[in-house]
């Protein structure tokens, strides 16, 4: 009985201390993000945005933080960071109104026809399917059917059902349908740095070929190190820095898988 009570006393006190690193980890991570937001408010946005970086990094990401990002950089003058921070934003928060209205004042601003941000279709439609969670009501639907199948094969006078029943599945085959054509978008990015090249290799010495507009979202065909292999909105493709094209897909640090 004792050797049981030590081993339980062990158990509890490492889940204790997983526990507790956990919520001490949350505790800093929020501090963190406060003493970033007091950065900004008092000007000092260079330092507010490291530390907006260093929390996306380190996997604290939220809709918050980059709007908050986006408003730090928008006071720099850098245009385009704002407006990645802001796409970025919506990207995990698609139904904030907040968000969307401050990224066509920022496309306004920085003269940019709404295609410039939108150059792949099926990532809206991919933002549409989060935002009024498809996934679930594609798996409650099913859900239903297959109640509903099992009721009738239990209460074969309930003919009624049987419409309800195939009309309910066709639903949840039609939900499910939608977000896996959403996920099959190309990965994009936003050109952050005014004056970016589009190189014709990716390497130190390549050449460039012309230049990407600030602000504008392209599509990530591939990736090579620190560079990315994109398409501008004329149709014209080429290498970029990762620094210049930050990923809308990808969280900061963490290598976007681009396979087109």
């Amino acid at each position: 009985m004792g050797v049981r009570l030590a081993r339980a006393a062990v158990v509890a006190i490492a889940l204790a201390g997983v526990l507790g690193g956990s919520i001490a980890h949350a505790t800093t991570a929020e501090d963190r993000f406060r003493a970033a937001n007091a950065l900004a408010r008092h000007a000092d946005y260079p330092k507010a945005i490291a530390a907006y970086d260093e929390l996306a990094r380190s996997g604290f990401e939220s809709a918050a933080l980059y709007w908050n990002w986006a408003q730090a950089a928008a006071a720099r003058g850098a245009t385009g960071e704002a407006l990645w921070a802001l796409l970025r934003a919506r990207e995990l928060d698609p139904g904030d109104r907040a968000v969307r209205r401050d990224i066509e004042r920022l496309r306004e601003g920085a003269n940019l026809d709404r295609a410039e941000i939108a150059p792949e279709p099926l990532a809206a439609l991919a933002r549409w399917t989060r935002r009024f969670r498809l996934d679930l009501v594609a798996v409650v639907l099913m859900a239903a059917s297959l109640a509903a199948h099992a009721w009738l094969r239990w209460r074969r006078w309930a003919p009624r059902l049987a419409n309800l029943t195939w009309a309910t599945l066709v639903l949840g085959l039609l939900a499910a349908v939608v977000p896996a054509v959403g996920s099959l978008a190309r990965p994009t990015g936003a050109v952050v740095r005014r004056g970016a090249a589009l190189l014709d290799a990716a390497s130190p010495t390549a050449e460039a070929l012309g230049t990407l507009r600030e602000g504008e979202v392209v599509p990530i065909l591939e990736t090579s190190g620190t560079y990315v292999r994109v398409e501008d909105s004329s149709g014209a493709r080429g290498w970029a820095l990762t620094d210049d094209v930050r990923s809308l897909t990808a969280a900061p640090g963490r290598r976007e898988r681009a396979g087109y």
